[in-house]
């Protein structure tokens, strides 16, 4: 219930901010953030850290927690905030809704490199999953993803039209929670164009890499190839820990 509470407050207030409710960039103290909010003062110091780790708010000794004015000019599409590491949840356009289409579905026998990425043996078998993923009617994300059927052996097409890693969390208590990937771009393909509805010409993002369980187990291998236009994700460094 506490991790529900600062992030709801967390989310508010990247609404305002965004909205530009607060005057001079700059939030209002932490006392009174507690006292709008009704909320403990440790929920309200978690909602600003969560802010400042994703360099929306950075704290400034003695004076206050302004808001990144380059937060607002580069917003990024891909926000990864929410509990989870899934694309339904962070991944957004206002005023747009998500759709799955799944493209593929089926057994396959692990590779080399599969068993190498995902800690399997000659005996293991993985799901081979390739997902459609628009906005609104816009296809903007084409995925493929190799899954352990042992971590996930009741998947079944129905779970995979809708969010997998919300699935994992709700029904199994697991969470998609650390990945690491690599970001490039390259001529698009055939395949691209059509599903993506690029032009030849046009470039295609890719995102690929390995994401993992809360506890550490690699969960998928997947490749995300992205409509250019929505191909737009912000990192910020932060080396003062």
């Amino acid at each position: 219930m506490a991790d529900l509470v600062y992030r709801t407050i967390m989310h508010d207030i990247k609404e305002k901010i965004v909205n530009k409710e607060y005057d001079g960039m700059r939030l209002p103290d932490e006392r009174s953030l507690s006292e709008h909010y009704q909320v403990s003062r440790s929920s309200m110091k978690r909602a600003l850290e969560l802010l400042a780790q994703e360099g929306i708010v950075f704290k400034k000794r003695g004076s206050g927690t302004f808001i990144n004015p380059l937060y607002l000019k580069n917003r990024g599409l891909f926000k990864y905030e929410g509990s989870n590491l899934g694309i339904t949840d962070s991944f957004s356009v206002p005023g747009k809704s998500q759709n799955i289409e799944l493209l593929d579905y089926q057994v396959i026998k692990t590779d080399d490199d599969l068993k190498q990425d995902l800690f399997l043996t000659s005996s293991d078998f993985v799901y081979k999953i390739r997902r459609l993923r628009l906005l609104d009617d816009q296809p903007f994300l084409i995925e493929t993803g190799f899954i352990p059927i042992k971590i996930a052996p009741d998947l079944n097409p129905d779970i995979l039209k809708k969010s997998l890693f919300n699935y994992l969390e709700h029904q199994k208590n697991k969470r998609v929670t650390k990945s690491f990937l690599t970001i490039t771009v390259e001529p698009s393909t055939l395949e691209d164009q059509v599903k993506l509805m690029l032009e030849p010409n046009e470039p295609v993002g890719i995102i690929e890499g390995i994401f993992f369980l809360d506890d550490g187990t690699p969960f998928e291998v997947s490749n995300m190839r992205v409509h250019y236009k929505y191909m737009k994700y912000n990192s910020f460094v932060n080396l003062n820990k």
